[in-house]
């Protein structure tokens, strides 16, 4: 989906039409959505909002609406499921589909992708770009390429070519970090990276060098899995003030805590290992972790492991400005209508 959030709150408000706007990101908070408007100007998800307002004085911030994202979601879902029932999704807004044998035994995937996303904006009057390609990897690069409202296809026999002119920060898995690493390599394109021996790659980047060094070859062999595994669910959120002192915080993220606790409990989907978050007032996030030898299965539980890694973390003279705990090694891989669950708190209490 193109600006999804975005995109959604504009569709249900002609006054926002037009204009630069980011969904979440209020006061202190970080970016969950931006519109096209407002991305001209530099905004990005995951920007921190002061930034996003600096970038784009003009800009209007708007409360997310979680509910009705999810609700547009499964509009978008059941029209893939006309089609095939090898569907992966990736987040409320994005999936894949192997549309290789399809339900309406259409043989072009091109024609499949056209009608899905016509389907798509006649439904929801919202706008969806696809990729089409032969593998996940390229398909997802390809979902990029022409948006918003767009489809870029890649051929089997144009695969290695358009991979090898590709900047490097486009490739799907190769993060900032990563990229900047390898920039620093010599590695600016695809060309450059496919130079590189495996063994090298693998030295340099652990595992994920090989994955590397098969997908810029075009070679992806990763199947469609409509049981795609949940890894961990988690709360956070960013406050109007900074933090200063151990019982403050502790307090703040309790609450936290306790509402997370709550979806983890109506999920019936508990797991052993805590997870906590700090965002220091300087943009330093640091991450803490600890896994337990059987599923914590109570609220109480599960405060005092979170006070725990909180205390035993947390310095003196410190100022933090987001608090954040998820929980992982779940017993379950999926919630039960299969979408993804965000949690997210803009204000203070």
């Amino acid at each position: 989906m193109d600006a999804f959030f975005a995109s959604v709150e504009q569709r249900d408000n002609p006054d926002l039409r037009g204009k630069p706007i980011a969904v979440g990101g209020m006061k202190r908070g970080v970016v969950a959505a931006a519109s096209y408007e407002a991305r001209q100007y530099g905004v990005r998800s995951a920007m921190p909002s002061v930034i996003a307002k600096r970038k784009c004085p003009d800009l209007i911030f708007v409360k997310h609406r979680f509910e009705v994202y999810r609700e547009v979601s499964k509009q978008v879902r059941a029209i893939f499921f006309q089609y095939t029932d090898l569907v992966e999704p990736l987040s409320l807004d994005e999936a894949y589909l192997d549309v290789t044998e399809n339900k309406k035994d259409i043989e072009s995937a091109i024609l499949i992708a056209r009608q899905i996303r016509k389907k798509i904006y006649d439904t929801t009057q919202l706008t969806a770009s696809a990729g089409v390609s032969i593998n996940k990897f390229l398909a997802k690069v390809a979902s990029d390429i022409n948006k918003p409202n767009g489809m870029k296809v890649i051929l089997p026999d144009e695969a290695e070519a358009f991979l090898e002119q590709l900047d490097i920060a486009k490739f799907f898995g190769i993060g900032k970090v990563t990229a900047k690493k390898m920039r620093l390599m010599g590695i600016n394109t695809g060309a450059d990276l496919k130079k590189r021996t495996e063994i090298e790659l693998v030295q340099r980047f652990g595992k994920a060098g090989r994955f590397y060094y098969n997908i810029v070859r075009g070679v992806d062999n990763r199947k469609v899995n409509p049981n795609r595994i949940r890894k961990s669910i988690g709360a956070e959120r960013t406050f109007n003030n900074d933090l200063t002192s151990l019982h403050e915080m502790e307090e703040r993220l309790e609450k936290i805590t306790r509402n997370l606790f709550k979806t983890i409990k109506k999920l019936d989907n508990y797991g052993r290992t805590v997870t906590v978050k700090i965002k220091f007032a300087n943009f330093e996030v640091i991450t803490r972790s600890k896994t337990y030898s059987k599923d914590i299965t109570s609220e109480e539980e599960l405060v005092a492991a979170m006070k725990a890694l909180l205390k035993d973390n947390m310095e003196s003279d410190v100022r933090v400005r987001l608090l954040g705990i998820s929980v992982s090694n779940l017993q379950r891989e999926k919630d039960d209508d299969g979408l993804p669950r965000q949690l997210e708190f803009d204000f203070d209490y």
